[in-house]
């Protein structure tokens, strides 16, 4: 299955010059539960954006998509498109998670790439540069996953939603 999985600010905001804005590690482990042992797709900034004591992403297949025919790196595959990756990998028996960056979501939601999506709501507005791209409710069903409040680990209070196609 192909699914999505993203954290987005109350305003739409994903990120800050090619950065988490957020410190919430709750959510951190549903990303790397949810993700672990499966395959994960990103953008080239958004690779180069995880701290290299983190990168590879451990016990998962890291996938690197890059308009540039000539970029690798170690510990990824490299794709110029995302739909070339997942053709590769579309019988393999590990889902398939589009992480980012906000061109990878916004291509993907545009040609309606994934099956489903896990979206982390945070519940507070952040000042940033990369948005996530409004999703038309119409064409998914949506179900709470979880609730989190606040607590001395995780400052802000986030909801986690399931959209599975219909």
């Amino acid at each position: 299955m192909i699914k999505m999985i993203v954290a987005i600010a109350a305003n739409n905001v994903i990120g800050k010059d090619n950065d988490l804005i957020w410190h919430l590690p709750a959510d951190m482990r549903f990303f790397t539960e949810s993700t672990s042992g499966h395959i994960v797709i990103m953008g080239r900034k958004n690779w180069n954006s995880i701290p290299d004591k983190y990168r590879p992403l451990s016990n998962r297949l890291n996938i690197v998509v890059s308009r540039d025919p000539n970029f690798t790196d170690e510990g990824c595959e490299a794709f110029t498109s995302i739909e070339e990756a997942i053709e590769k990998y579309k019988n393999d028996e590990r889902d398939i998670f589009i992480i980012g960056g906000g061109q990878i979501y916004k291509y993907s939601l545009d040609n309606e790439l994934a099956e489903e999506l896990l979206i982390t709501r945070i519940d507070h507005s952040f000042e940033g540069d990369t948005y996530f791209p409004e999703i038309d409710e119409n064409k998914w069903n949506k179900s709470l996953l979880f609730e989190h409040q606040i607590d001395e680990k995780n400052k802000y209070p986030f909801t986690v939603w399931k959209y599975s196609k219909n």
